[in-house]
């Protein structure tokens, strides 16, 4: 979106799908200012606004949102966001394009709305499976239409600090133009065990066990599972996560409501807090919510220091071209 006269210049973000806004998070410590933030669950928003009352926030069903809104955000420099996952994941039916909770269709039309200079899209790995290939080369193929050049990309989020063992499929693309001047990021971070990540909270309430348990959890975690509204629970996931979690000294058959009490016997199970920092949020970011409906938006989030990564990439090629005689003009 233009900026102000004699302004340093600053990419401008419209996030679709935004939940507990790990993305969000991460988008702005890269230096992307929000305009706008399009999330459909109350209790998500609650989140969001809770952590960042300037955010516009908008509470919204993302097709309704397309019919009333999306014209006021053209110009945007980057569209993101992270479309639900139930169509391409291995825990359900991976319908694919037949299911009714894809949202790619609506993302393409939103940035064919906006006219975007780069696209930002994450999803479960499952999207990368030989199945879909034709959906992914279709998505490719229209964005083409639109003036993109982009590809896919599995991305550990491991690589990137975050203590949890969480590959993402994510969607770059950049205007034709932009494309060859971008770099996915290559600066790797070692991820802390469990115990040392998690040491402080297990140990908040002075439990005598907190540092044995600590050399017990020496390896990162599994990735964390949301679920759906339809389906998930307050759990750590399906038996073969739970069995994950057991070798971590942590029971994953439930959550609990705080860390474990000084006298506390057996195998301690995660708070909301303690997932959220699996997932590499802040310990000032405050979740919303019941224990379901919180852990839910911690489990379904694209950890902050991912999003920062991609972002701090796509922010360095947006920030080149204002400065390029024959390419600020995209940026103006």
């Amino acid at each position: 979106m233009s900026q102000p006269p004699g302004a340093v210049y600053r990419p401008t973000s419209l996030e679709i799908c935004a939940g507990a806004g790990g993305q969000a998070l991460g988008l702005e410590r890269a230096g992307f200012k929000h305009v706008g933030l399009v999330e459909i669950e109350p209790v998500a928003c609650e989140t969001l606004r809770t952590n960042r009352p300037r955010w516009n926030v908008i509470q919204d069903d993302l097709w309704n949102f397309l019919q009333h809104q999306a014209a006021l955000f053209e110009g945007v420099d980057l569209v993101a966001g992270g479309v639900p996952c139930p169509p391409f994941s291995v825990a359900g039916k991976q319908l694919g394009a037949d299911d009714e909770r894809d949202l790619f269709p609506a993302a393409i039309r939103l940035v064919e709305i906006c006219k975007p200079l780069a696209v930002m899209l994450e999803n479960v790995r499952g999207i990368l499976d030989p199945r879909f290939d034709g959906y992914r080369e279709q998505v490719l193929a229209r964005l083409s239409e639109l003036g993109f050049s982009g590809e896919w990309k599995l991305l550990h989020a491991s690589d990137f600090g975050v203590p949890q063992l969480r590959p993402r499929a994510v969607l770059v693309a950049l205007r034709h133009e932009l494309w060859r001047t971008f770099d996915w990021p290559s600066r790797k971070r070692r991820a802390p065990s469990v115990g040392v990540a998690l040491y402080p909270l297990m140990a908040s309430r002075g439990w005598a066990g907190a540092s044995e348990w600590k050399k017990k959890a020496n390896k990162i975690a599994p990735t964390l599972v949301g679920g759906s509204r339809k389906h998930g629970g307050p759990d750590l996931g399906p038996t073969r996560a739970r069995r994950a979690w057991k070798e971590l000294a942590v029971n994953g058959l439930v959550l609990a409501a705080e860390p474990p009490s000084p006298d506390f016997d057996g195998l301690p199970s995660l708070t909301v807090q303690m997932a959220a920092r699996l997932q590499g949020f802040p310990p000032s970011w405050r979740i919303a919510g019941r224990k379901t409906a919180a852990y839910r938006q911690v489990g379904n989030a694209f950890p902050p220091p991912v999003a920062h990564a991609i972002g701090r990439q796509i922010a360095d090629v947006l920030m080149r071209a204002s400065t390029r005689p024959e390419l600020s003009e995209l940026t103006a």
